[in-house]
């Protein structure tokens, strides 16, 4: 990969243009170059992690905020500005918008966010690398809702391969192969799984064998080890005994090639033994692959003869806390989208483009968090290792989902930091409570050893009243249009919270877990059944243009192809058809290494893409 200046690079004529440097991207560009394909990488945001000292100064800005989101390490930059889950108050059609980046309009805040910087939301991602389940590519044929994908398990599971090894995968092959998943014979991940933490072996001892019955259906409570992109042990039995070796930091090749346990996965891996994409940009096929940073895509040049897309228009940004900026067109044959959803939806709503099925930006999902935490028997020492190691993963199926979502169930292994702000919170509960000294240590201790949270990821369908749409009135600082998110959870989903409360009593029984869960109204909440739920974000943002079998159904085919723009792809999460209940990174990692065999497919076929009379 080379990293060139905009006015040089953007004038030449590429194979590929790909907009966003994030694991789509990253993973698209490096095996169009392994075929021989110029790539150019467009990204808004800048390079920073890139450099070492840079991604000091990131950590450096994390140990000094008060509060630690996601977006904590990363400043938001005026010229490619990005979500906070913090800024998301809801405004009426007359009312000015918060100091967000989204312009919310409910009835329910999207409380989730991605990064703009090189190297995508894999720079606070937990790093979770679970696999869809094959009942979650066919949601209509199973159980009455949504679409089926155009795609099966049985045809993309090769994919899921090439994935985990781009990302460098650590699990154990007969602990996932449950409800359906399965593995060529021999196969074994690139990594070991990783240890489970002290929490996830207490619990389990308890849930172990454990089940729990719907519609005469049993669905097992047992304590499944996580898939992580986190650098463990390599497999030697890995690619016929070749083994695996472990990818560490791009900045510093001395540190990263182990997890050390660090605990603050989100928002950022202080030696970057977890997985991000930068690893990956480093890693392409010599100069074919050119990265140009601080260049936000504003719009898409259609024909109107042929509907190809004819360039790209770019502005090229010098400082971020500065609007002056340069505006390019650059070229290519081929054009892929690989931004975060929103921001595909909000290009292609900028541009008219993909308009057929009226679908673009429709369906947003995430898997809104029921957050559960409580105070097990004894201790177990929390805040050491990865953020989480374990779930539970036996209620991520089942004919209900006729009626209601199914959900995961993630172990944390970091006490009760998200729900409560722990254990900083714990010392200000002692202060409250007129404890110091010796007294206040041994209450802490007492308190913080043993705590645990679970959080429920509940299923959301891609349904028309989430949706993103722009509006002419509200810009950012280069001029390009913000998303205004419409968002709202339904009686489905609603009701997948509502089992979840019925299944956190029974597993927080066996373990002996006394419930400390509070519901808060100064948090965002919603009614099912005369109950109260608060929900979180995930920051699993998918939808917005869905993959489909029929152009009146969806944005692109299964090719990821849009179906008006024959020289014009969609990649990452927002293709996805149905959200499943799985962390939908993995998922996005595999439909770039399928877009990579299409689109080098359909390049061959020049000629035929040139006028549009593919297939």
């Amino acid at each position: 990969m080379k990293i060139e200046a905009a006015q040089t690079a953007l004038a030449r004529h590429y194979d590929v243009v790909i907009v966003g440097a994030g694991i789509s991207g990253a993973i698209l560009a490096r095996r169009l170059a392994e075929r021989g394909r110029r790539v150019l990488l467009l990204e808004a945001g800048t390079g920073s992690g890139l450099n070492f000292t840079h991604y000091t100064q990131f950590l450096e800005t994390f140990y000094q905020e008060q509060i630690k989101i996601p977006q904590a390490p990363y400043p938001n930059n005026p010229n490619a500005p990005q979500p906070n889950e913090l800024q998301t108050a809801i405004t009426g059609e007359n009312e000015e918008p918060g100091d967000g980046y989204f312009v919310q309009r409910g009835p329910h805040p999207y409380r989730s966010s991605y990064t703009r910087y090189t190297g995508g939301t894999t720079l606070h991602w937990l790093g979770t690398s679970l696999r869809m389940l094959p009942d979650d590519f066919r949601m209509r044929s199973l159980y009455n809702v949504a679409q089926d994908w155009p795609l099966q398990y049985e045809t993309f599971s090769r994919y899921y391969e090439e994935a985990e090894r781009e990302i460098g995968v650590s699990a154990n092959v007969e602990e996932q192969a449950y409800h359906g998943q399965f593995f060529p014979h021999g196969y074994v991940y690139p990594m070991h799984g990783l240890p489970q933490s002290v929490v996830d072996q207490t619990m389990a001892e308890s849930l172990n064998g454990r089940t729990y019955e719907i519609d005469g259906d049993v669905h097992p409570l047992g304590v499944t080890s996580t898939p992580a992109g986190r650098n463990g042990v390599p497999n030697a039995a890995y690619d016929g005994g070749k083994g695996y070796e472990p990818v560490g930091s791009v900045s510093s090749r001395a540190v990263g090639h182990r997890c050390m346990g660090n605990t603050s996965c989100v928002p950022i891996c202080p030696i970057q033994a977890k997985y991000n994409a930068m690893k990956t940009l480093v890693a392409s096929q010599g100069d074919l692959v050119t990265l140009v940073t601080q260049c936000v895509a504003s719009e898409l040049l259609i024909d109107p003869d042929t509907g190809r897309i004819t360039g790209v228009r770019v502005k090229s940004y010098a400082k971020p806390g500065e609007p002056e900026h340069q505006t390019y067109v650059t070229h290519g044959d081929a054009v892929a989208l690989c931004a975060a959803p929103v921001e595909n939806a909000k290009l292609l709503l900028a541009s008219g483009a993909a308009r057929t099925s009226g679908l673009v930006g429709v369906g947003l999902t995430d898997h809104p968090v029921f957050l559960t935490w409580g105070l097990l028997p004894r201790q177990v020492w929390p805040f050491r290792g990865p953020l989480a190691t374990s779930g539970i993963e036996g209620l991520r199926w089942g004919r209900f989902r006729g009626r209601h979502s199914s959900f995961r169930i993630e172990i944390g292994n970091d006490g009760w930091a998200w729900p409560t702000g722990a254990p900083a919170q714990d010392v200000q509960d002692c202060l409250d409570a007129k404890l110091w000294g010796r007294e206040m240590q041994r209450a802490l201790v007492d308190r913080v050893t043993r705590q645990v949270h679970l959080s429920f990821l509940v299923e959301q369908l891609p349904e028309a009243c989430n949706k993103v749409t722009l509006d002419d009135r509200y810009r950012d600082a280069l001029g390009n249009y913000r998303p205004v998110i419409h968002y709202d959870i339904s009686d489905y989903t609603r009701g997948g919270f509502a089992l979840a409360s019925k299944v956190v009593e029974r597993i927080f029984h066996h373990c002996r877990i006394a419930n400390h869960t509070k519901y808060n109204d100064q948090y965002p909440h919603f009614d099912y059944g005369g109950t109260p739920f608060n929900y979180q974000g995930a920051g699993h943002f998918m939808g917005g243009h869905r993959m489909g079998s029929h152009p009146n159904e969806s944005v692109v085919n299964a090719d990821l192809r849009s179906w008006d723009h024959k020289n014009l792809y969609l990649v990452g999460c927002g293709s996805m058809t149905t959200s499943g209940t799985s962390n939908p990174t993995l998922t996005a990692a595999a439909l770039s290494c399928l877009a990579a065999d299409r689109i080098d497919a359909a390049l061959g076929q020049h000629a035929q893409l040139v006028t549009g009379d593919t297939a």
